[in-house]
């Protein structure tokens, strides 16, 4: 039995009077309506109609029963109102955690389009480096790079970025020429980036055709922030190897120039994540689905 629309139809014929005029207004045939109310009366136990040829009346238990009941159905419809509404047009405030440079470069320059779909909803941003714990900190959603090693989340993928090897022009004109990966364990020194929650510095690999290389480099100065690691880059104090997206306009201005180009290294997957027992809010999900469209646009991102 639909219990709702047996519910419903029984407030219809009180209210009209009548088994077909409640059939009218619900769009089903008189039948169907008849043993819903009979469905209704045999899950109760109870007799809630009297029927007669002329007209049909409520007995004592319909009376009860149909004042109550009417009074719920009511709240029902409206919430189901409500849900539908908020569907429309989500409100709320989000937890989501994300890359310093992620947030800098890729989300926060394009939030004023999400916030002129979605103006209700009010996003609380932690941009850093380190591995943020979604339980503990009662976040939403994180966007992570890389592949995901807690089996125990779920993870959207939102696509691929690419990597990109690159250093100031007085930098390469004071050495000699960066010909091969091989050079950065010595001639050449990287800027080494650390990685905040292990402490492990980042291993550069680079393959060409079915040559491959795995490069430690030696460096001048190592940084634990992502910003600070371009910044040291550009402060000519040794090779960066980064994603794309991160350097690109310095690329543009002239202030870095890509080397090594016949080598390439494996791009990096981008992931929104969240915990498999939370469930999604409406918010929340428009969020992840705006990530996702927009992400599937970017010039930098490979979908």
């Amino acid at each position: 039995m639909d219990y709702f629309l047996a519910v419903t139809a029984f407030n219809r014929i009180v209210e009209t009077g009548s088994f077909v005029k409640a059939a009218t207004q619900l769009d089903l045939h008189p039948n169907v309506v008849t043993k819903l109310v009979q469905s209704l009366e045999s899950h109760l136990r109870v007799r809630l109609l009297n029927r007669t040829t002329r007209r049909v009346t409520l007995t004592s238990e319909g009376d009860v029963y149909y004042e109550r009941m009417s009074r719920v159905l009511d709240r029902w419809l409206e919430v189901e109102s409500e849900i539908v509404l908020t569907h429309a047009n989500p409100k709320g405030r989000i937890r989501v955690d994300m890359g310093t440079t992620i947030a800098t470069h890729l989300v926060i320059p394009a939030l004023a389009a999400f916030n002129a779909r979605y103006p209700n909803i009010h996003i609380e941003i932690g941009a850093s480096d380190r591995t943020a714990d979604l339980a503990s900190e009662n976040i939403d959603c994180v966007i992570r790079g890389g592949d995901l090693r807690d089996s125990s989340l779920i993870a959207r993928r939102l696509g691929s970025v690419e990597f990109v090897t690159c250093a100031t022009p007085t930098y390469l004109a004071a050495r000699e020429p960066l010909c091969h990966p091989s050079q950065l364990e010595n001639t050449h020194p990287v800027v080494r980036y650390v990685f905040p929650s292990s402490g492990k510095h980042n291993r550069v690999e680079f393959e060409r055709g079915d040559e491959q290389i795995v490069i430690d480099g030696t460096y001048v100065v190592a940084v634990n922030d992502s910003n600070g690691y371009v910044a040291a880059g550009l402060a000519g104090l040794g090779v960066l190897h980064t994603l794309r997206f991160m350097v690109q306009s310095h690329m543009d201005s002239g202030e870095l120039v890509p080397v090594l180009e016949d080598w390439s290294a494996h791009a990096n997957t981008l992931s929104v994540v969240y915990m498999p027992n939370r469930h999604l809010s409406v918010r929340v999900r428009a969020f992840v689905d705006w990530l996702a469209e927009y992400f599937a646009t970017h010039p930098h991102v490979i979908t």
